[in-house]
């Protein structure tokens, strides 16, 4: 059955037109490397769910998963620093462009030898899927590796909510959060633009933030005193380290405030009908701050989360979705280089997160024990220089960070990675 892009799907494919947009899971396997037995899995669980030979129509905006087997496109990776090799994969699969058009695989899988266990990485086009439903397809994989029983519960690829649904569904708090837009639009003529040495440079480079039981526990401690989310003070601690990087702001008499944004899951404001879907049910949030050098991280979080809970308890992220329409509208007539400068002209963002709860999904899709280990990564596309990817298991976290090197250049980034570990752990 031919589906109908979304929404969020067609803005990632207009966005990959100018650079890839793609994503990276990495999760460990705590077993020996089995190429063949990997190959296999692969291959079984795709075929189970339904994920092969897909043809992507971009002129009737439609795409099609044929189904059938279809042979896993694996690369197999050996290293004497397993963890640099699984991190410069990482980096090399955001920048590696997929077909453009018509049937193809939209997966890439790597697996990096580490002797008594590998990392197992799945590279796929973004448009695909959302980061819950890449959770429960590797999930499938490694069970299928280890000879466990297969999950009850399949991925529905033939299904692809409408987001004309959506605003049906939620029409009223659409219609109550109008009142909002002036508001938003303001927050953007305040924020202090992100500088770029090329605006047609969209290279990727990716980064990790790890963070073991005691910084986890900081974290988990922090927002329940304070009465915040730990994305919140993700994002807090965000605009602390990157604020001292956008000083010159200070300068400037209207754009003063530093902006950072997340991505919001909201494939529950579908309803049940989404509940199996594989494809991206995503919209967005900015949140910005003047970020005064004298700010507490506590009185910051606390200003953050007042606004994040306001846009989520009004649904207002669901706005943004009505501002990718409204851009759509506006990206035929632009030309590549002002398409590149759009959204950092109006709508300015320095970073975002992308926050991933991994244990409950690895359990919802029959996982056995503890989630494992998980890696993740995104491209930063042109909305923001900077994406945190959010991975949280049972007891690591982990922060897979991808930056445009025309924003940023890697010892800045470390910079960046250094203090906001030392910012964590002081909590």
């Amino acid at each position: 059955m031919k589906n109908r892009l979304n929404l969020f799907q067609r803005t990632m494919l207009r966005w990959r037109d100018l650079h890839p947009y793609n994503a990276v899971h990495v999760v460990i396997v705590a077993e020996a490397l089995d190429s063949d037995r990997l190959s296999d899995a692969i291959a079984h669980q795709l075929q189970a769910f339904g994920l092969a030979d897909l043809e992507l129509d971009r002129a009737h905006d439609r795409y099609e998963w044929h189904g059938g087997r279809q042979e896993a496109d694996l690369r197999l990776l050996s290293d004497d620093d397993p963890l640099g090799r699984v991190h410069d994969e990482i980096a090399r699969q955001l920048n590696a462009a997929f077909p453009a058009d018509g049937r193809m695989s939209p997966f890439r899988f790597f697996a990096v030898d580490a002797g008594s266990l590998f990392h197992l990485g799945l590279a796929y086009d973004h448009f695909v899927a959302g980061g819950d439903s890449i959770v429960r397809l590797l999930c499938g994989i490694v069970g299928r590796y280890r000879g466990e029983p297969a999950a009850q519960d399949a991925i529905g690829a033939a299904s692809a909510p409408s987001y004309g649904r959506l605003f049906l569904r939620q029409a009223g708090a659409l219609l109550r959060g109008l009142t909002s837009l002036p508001g938003i639009a303001a927050g953007c003529r305040r924020s202090f633009r992100p500088a770029y040495t090329a605006i047609d440079d969209g290279q990727n480079a990716f980064a990790r933030l790890r963070l073991g039981l005691p910084e986890q526990a900081a974290l988990v401690r922090a927002a329940e005193s304070w009465g915040v989310t730990q994305n919140d003070l993700f994002m807090t601690i965000l605009l602390k380290v990157l604020s001292p990087l956008a000083a010159k702001r200070s300068q400037e008499s209207t754009r003063r405030e530093l902006a950072v944004a997340s991505v919001v899951n909201i494939r529950r404001d579908f309803g049940s009908e989404a509940q199996n879907a594989f494809v991206p049910l995503l919209a967005s949030f900015r949140v910005s701050h003047l970020v005064p050098d004298e700010i507490s991280v506590k009185e910051l979080a606390c200003s953050v989360h007042k606004e994040s809970s306001r846009i989520r308890q009004g649904k207002l992220y669901l706005q943004t979705l009505l501002a990718l329409g409204l851009a759509a509208f506006e990206w035929r007539f632009l030309s590549e280089t002002h398409r590149r400068q759009f959204f950092a002209k109006h709508y300015p963002v320095w970073a975002g997160t992308t926050p991933l709860n991994v244990a409950p999904l690895w359990a919802h899709a029959g996982g056995r024990g503890p989630a494992p280990e998980y890696l993740r990564a995104v491209s930063t596309g042109p909305m923001a220089p900077m994406i945190c990817a959010i991975s949280t298991a049972d007891e690591v976290v982990n922060v897979g960070i991808s930056y445009r090197t025309a924003a940023f250049d890697r010892a800045t980034v470390d910079g960046v990675v250094a203090d906001m570990l030392s910012r964590i752990k002081s909590l």
